[in-house]
């Protein structure tokens, strides 16, 4: 059987936009946000550096879980590092309570 017009169509859209680097997805959202995120969409599929600081905004405000040692990285990168600190505190018996 062959395809019929509108399927060769897409598939033929398909792959010229597949050539270009790009997909199409769905995303699922509020309808009043429609236009928000197509003008976004849009913004990211032009490449240069306009997507490329969009892509870095959104990656720094997403929401997501750090990675792991995130942690042991931020403590190695600080300033005190080095300084040789003495962070010690005297051992104290403490006080007798009459329970």
């Amino acid at each position: 059987m062959s395809k019929s017009s509108q399927e060769r169509a897409l598939a033929n859209f398909r792959n010229r936009l597949a050539e270009k680097g790009l997909v199409r997805f769905e995303v699922t959202g509020r309808d009043g946000d429609r236009e928000i995120v197509r003008s976004f969409a849009r913004r990211l599929a032009e490449g240069g550096p306009e997507s490329d600081k969009l892509r870095a905004a959104v990656n720094e405000s997403s929401g997501e879980a750090p990675k792991k040692g995130g942690i042991v990285r931020a403590l190695l990168a600080s300033p005190l590092i080095g300084s040789e600190l003495d962070l010690s505190r005297p051992f104290e018996e403490g006080r007798k309570a009459d329970l």
